[in-house]
Parts: structure tokens; C-alpha cells; sequence
């Protein structure tokens, strides 16, 4: 059942709120599963950069197997919005029913209010749409699923009801969330089909930034796989599928073996040849199983005109 329509002013600021939780472990299993269900919290906060966890006195990862009678601690900062109100911002719809919403997202649009960004974000526009229930019935990310970054466009599936957030969460985590991208990357590749696989850490010298390392103690794992679909002079038009969800996970992989984005303003070098590349990045596949049905659902989204601009020019080089 839809929920009204409304419009409104913009969001509020974010708020940092710090969470310090600990408890005696009532059963075996993966860490972060047993105790999201102990405390009573969303196993993705786990996902969180700023999550530390210590197991029995020593830190652990949200992957560590936990037994009966361990003592585990966590400590984490969440940004929370409050006070979220809807803007009348227009959606590029692909599908949309009682359960799910499937956009076109737009490069440049956020997904969700966050430092220095406050208004003007895809959650403004799902408030505005679904109405102020919407807003209070998933907390202060209201459907959210996966993220897309500002400057990837494409793809992105919303959940309309906390049901389907939960079985969709579930689905990207267990890797049953089929993502594809078109990229389109520097260089020529040795190998037509390759996979990149390394851990991903925030780089320690610069916030905004996450780095590859080959410390299995250090980051989260990270699994990328590629397929080279045309290869131009000095660029290459990449079929990359996501094996893992990292923030920045693709633009981190590339660069990290050498071929950077063509217009990634942190991993990459802007080419003075196509001074008007930005990232060339696209979400353009999406498979889930539906919440409610069960059935697989396969959802696409065209190259962007930016795209067809820049695979010219190379097709000219």
C-alpha cells in the first residue's frame, strides 16, 4: 500500500552519535551474526569504518567464530539524520511495486544526507515520495539497501517496507544480489578476463580515500572480477562484476593494478585529452530475488550519454 506524497524544505544536519556495547555470548557461531542478534542491532553496522571489536580481550573481526561464554565488546560512531524532510526531487523510475522501488540514479546525486551534504539526496526524495511514515518506519537511512557513489551513476534498489529492507540486506550480504558495471579504464589489459582480489583498508593518509593491501590482518576482503569488452589506444571498456560490496571497491582495484577510471577525481589522473571525462562508472545490472515472491528479478539501466561521448572519441583516437 502506497503512503502519501508530500514535499518539504531540506534535511537536517548529521549527528555523530558514539555506541559502547558489550555481552557474554549465548551461542556458537559468526561473530557478527550471534551478537547483532544479542544486542539487538543491525548486523550492517558491523560494515561501519570506525567499528572496532574485541573477543575475549583481543581484537576480532566481524567474520571471527565466537563459542558459548566468550565476552564480546564493540564500539562504533553511526552518523544518524535526524529531522529528515522530503524534497520534491524526481526519481528516473524502473520499476517500482508495494515492496521495491528500482531507480536510474543519476552521477552526481548522494544517496543519503551526510557530512556536508544536507539536502538533495536520494532519502529527501524517498521521503517526499512515501511520505513522513516512510521516514520513521527504517530508521535514519529510510530503505537504503546499497549505496552508489555520488559520482557512479545507474542501478540502485530501494526497499519500501523494513520486510524487504531486511530480505534484501540479506541477499547483498550473502552475495546472492547479482551487481554488473561498465567502466572504462586506462591502459590495455594483459588478460580479457581477470579477477582482482585483495583486502580493502581506509588509507591511514587520507580519510577520503580506501587502498588495496595484500595484509589479510588489515582491511576487509575484496573480490572484483573483470571482463575486457573493447580496447581502444589507451583506454579499455570494462564488464566488471562485483564479488564483494567495499566502498569504492571497483575505482580501488583498478588503480590499484594500474588501469585507474577515466575521470576519477581520487584515483586517477585527469587525461588533458578528454578534459570533460568524468568518473566513467555505471551501475547498469542489477539481479535480486524479490522480497515478497521469491522470483529473480533482473534489472538494467542504459549507458548514459557520457558513455556514448567518450566511446566516440576513443573510437576517433
Amino acid at each position: 500500500m502506497s503512503l502519501p506524497e508530500r514535499t518539504g524544505s531540506s534535511g537536517r544536519s548529521p549527528v555523530i552519535r558514539h555506541h559502547s556495547l558489550s555481552c557474554i555470548v549465548q551461542e556458537s557461531g559468526r561473530l557478527d551474526t550471534v551478537v547483532s542478534s544479542s544486542l539487538s542491532i543491525q548486523r550492517s553496522v558491523f560494515s561501519l569504518p570506525s567499528m572496532e571489536i574485541i573477543l575475549n580481550g583481543k581484537k576480532a573481526k566481524k567474520s571471527s567464530k565466537v563459542a558459548e561464554g566468550d565476552s564480546v565488546s564493540i564500539e562504533y560512531d553511526e552518523e544518524v539524520f535526524e529531522g529528515l524532510e522530503g524534497e520534491d526531487i524526481p526519481l528516473s523510475v524502473i520499476y517500482e511495486d508495494d515492496s521495491i522501488l528500482v531507480i536510474d540514479k543519476p552521477q552526481a546525486m548522494v544517496v543519503h544526507p551526510g557530512a556536508g551534504v544536507h539536502s538533495g539526496t536520494v532519502v529527501n526524495a524517498l521521503i517526499s515520495r512515501y511520505g513522513d511514515d516512510f521516514a520513521a518506519s527504517d530508521d535514519e537511512r529510510p530503505g537504503i539497501v546499497h549505496r552508489l557513489d555520488k559520482d557512479t551513476s545507474g542501478v540502485m534498489i530501494i526497499a519500501r517496507t523494513s520486510s524487504a529492507l531486511e530480505c534484501l540486506q540479506k541477499q547483498f550480504f550473502n552475495h546472492e544480489a547479482e551487481k554488473h558495471y561498465k567502466a572504462i579504464a586506462k591502459g590495455s589489459f594483459p588478460l580479457t578476463h581477470a579477477f582482482i582480489e585483495s583486502n580493502i583498508e581506509r588509507d591511514p593518509k587520507d580519510r577520503r580515500k580506501f587502498r588495496a593491501t595484500d595484509r589479510l590482518d588489515r582491511g576487509k576482503t575484496a573480490r572484483t572480477e573483470y571482463t575486457v569488452e573493447r580496447s581502444f589506444v589507451s583506454y579499455s571498456l570494462l564488464d566488471v562484476h562485483l564479488h564483494t560490496g567495499r566502498t569504492h571497491q571497483i575505482r580501488v582495484h583498478l588503480s590499484s593494478i594500474g588501469h585507474p577510471i577515466l575521470g576519477d577525481p581520487i584515483y586517477g589522473t585527469k587525461d588533458p585529452r578528454y578534459p570533460e571525462a568524468t568518473l566513467m562508472l555505471h551501475a547498469y545490472s542489477l539481479e535480486i530475488n524479490h522480497p515478497e515472491t521469491g522470483e529473480r528479478m533482473h534489472f538494467v539501466s542504459s549507458l548514459p550519454e557520457r558513455f556514448a561521448h567518450i566511446l566516440k572519441l576513443l573510437e576517433r583516437s
